[in-house]
């Protein structure tokens, strides 16, 4: 039983970082990364 989860749970992951990269390499949604990190930094400096 504990392999099994194991795979099952690796496959979950795998087809999750399939989707992750697929959707970082679309220009809007890269657009709304670089803005995110900009707020993030300015509420850094803010601090």
């Amino acid at each position: 039983m504990g392999m099994l989860s194991r795979v099952i749970k690796g496959g979950i992951a795998v087809k999750a970082i399939q989707m992750i990269k697929r959707e970082a390499s679309k220009p809007q949604n890269q657009r709304k990364a670089r803005e995110f990190a900009a707020r993030v930094r300015e509420q850094r400096r803010s601090r």
